[in-house]
């Protein structure tokens, strides 16, 4: 039995024939044949897609996802500056250019999603989904210029939309211009959680509470300088974000199948960067090598190392608030995050962390994300590397999901935290860590042996000390004030 039936006879798998896409879908009542290398097929007469297009989407069920939308924007761009550029050198008529152009614009402003049939996750460097935009762009520019779908003698899909093209230059320079788009998001995301965390370290800067090295306590520190601590981590991923975006910026373009422009005028490879630019508004600069650029995918590795990196400092960030908020009665209980949900079908009246533990989710499967792609790059070979499509997969996954945590991080979070300044000032005056200051004045072992005189007889470190007669209360009053251990405030520094 074929293993389509199968599913369909056990896990019901929907049934439908060889030109279904959407098996779930009734079957068109027109058809038109379109030929290829391989034969003929069937293709719904309304679909803008087309045979090849038909064929990736029955080989490549994979993810049964959508191609994100920034990439099909960033591939109409580039389609919509091939055909200017193309009709600027007298290789395209300047009709064609403007039905093609047109059909670009009507894809940027959100249109013919539902034809864009390739599955994100496919074999073929990204032919597949290369030529379900040259089909998609052919088929209506044909109705444009008053033809009928699939009579590609007005619009062919390779001989006009890709013209001077080929995947191995359109799809990696479409992901960087993807990738650009959606990392300006994200830096902007994480500017709004960075001014989060900066307001609560202003509002916490008073709040004193034990600093813990190891888990173990050390010595106090205050709620406001942890909360800094925070932001700065976060500006640090703000500007390597920045500083990644700039190495996405040189693209292949123009280089057709492996970077010498084979197919391409060369009139059409000075000219088609640029023309890009000025239609897109992304500032992108033509690689030198273009031999090298089609080979090597190592600035995807770099963006995406930066955005693990981010990934990892905001799960550290979450780890911390958990700790901080633990309880509420029988852990730190040092600050209280917003309720947002019950957080138990058991028991009543528990409220769980549940932001700061979505944003550790999104930041573990960005690191395995970072991890598929340092493979993908590592596994091309010679002058191509044919594993964009999982490179782009995972990336886009990694830059969404995080942008996405980082606004629920600051909204539903950050806002929200509130300090318990008196649990924080008991557990300051109960802990021995703040003996550490007196090492300085009667000695490491004389500072030992009282700590452990504290905790063996559980007395506060102060009270040891003027037993002892070892300083006088106002030597101790001022060794062991909190605040001065704390080193200098903001409000010393402005």
């Amino acid at each position: 039995m074929h293993i389509e039936e199968m599913l369909r006879s056990t896990v019901g798998w929907p049934a439908g024939g060889d030109t279904a896409v959407d098996f779930s879908k009734a079957e068109p009542s027109e058809y038109r044949i379109e030929h290829d290398s391989i034969g003929e097929k069937k293709i719904p007469a309304e679909a803008y897609y087309g045979i090849q297009s038909m064929r990736a989407a029955e080989n490549f069920r994979i993810t049964g996802l959508d191609t994100h939308p920034e990439m099909l924007c960033s591939i109409a761009y580039i389609k919509k500056a091939a055909a200017l550029t193309n009709c600027s050198t007298g290789a395209l008529d300047r009709d064609k250019a403007d039905a093609i152009a047109q059909a670009c614009d009507e894809i940027l402003d959100g249109g013919f999603r539902s034809d864009f049939i390739v599955d994100p996750m496919q074999g073929g460097a990204g032919t597949s989904l290369n030529m379900n935009a040259n089909e998609v762009i052919a088929n209506r520019a044909i109705e444009i210029l008053g033809g009928t779908k699939g009579d590609y003698s007005l619009i062919h899909p390779n001989d006009h939309v890709n013209l001077g093209q080929s995947t191995n230059d359109v799809i990696p320079t479409a992901g960087k211009m993807a990738a650009i788009r959606m990392l300006t998001r994200l830096r902007m995301q994480l500017q709004v959680l960075h001014l989060a965390l900066s307001k609560k370290s202003e509002e916490f800067d008073h709040v004193i509470k034990m600093g813990r090295t190891q888990m173990q306590d050390a010595v106090p520190i205050r709620l406001g300088q942890e909360f800094k601590a925070y932001a700065d981590a976060v500006e640090r991923s703000i500007l390597r974000i920045e500083k990644a975006a700039d190495e996405l910026r040189v693209i292949n373009l123009g280089g057709t199948a492996i970077g010498t422009g084979v197919n391409a005028d060369d009139e059409y490879i000075g000219k088609i960067v640029p023309v890009l630019c000025d239609i897109s508004g992304i500032d992108l600069v033509q690689a030198d090598d273009l031999i090298d650029a089609t080979q090597n995918l190592d600035p995807f590795v770099s963006v995406s190392g930066v955005v693990k990196t981010c990934a990892v400092t905001l799960s550290k960030i979450s780890n911390d608030l958990r700790l901080m908020s633990s309880g509420p009665k029988a852990g730190f209980g040092e600050i209280s995050l917003p309720a947002r949900q019950s957080g138990s079908s058991i028991m009543p009246g528990k409220i769980n962390p549940v932001i700061p533990e979505v944003v550790n989710q999104v930041a573990f499967n960005a690191i395995g994300n970072d991890t598929t792609i340092a493979l993908a790059a590592e596994a091309g070979q010679l002058e191509l590397n044919a594993f964009l499509p999982i490179i782009f997969y995972n990336l886009f996954q990694s830059i969404d999901t995080l942008g996405f945590a980082v606004e629920t991080f600051a909204d539903n979070c950050i806002t929200g935290i509130t300090a318990n300044e008196e649990r924080c000032r008991k557990l300051v005056e109960s802990s021995v860590g703040i003996v550490t200051t007196l090492a300085a004045v009667v000695g490491y072992d004389k500072a030992t042996d009282i700590a452990k005189k504290a905790l063996i007889q559980d007395r506060p470190v102060r009270e040891i000390i003027l037993g002892e007669g070892l300083l006088d209360e106002d030597e101790v009053t001022r060794l062991l004030d909190p605040a001065r251990m704390t080193g200098i405030g903001s409000e010393d520094r402005n």
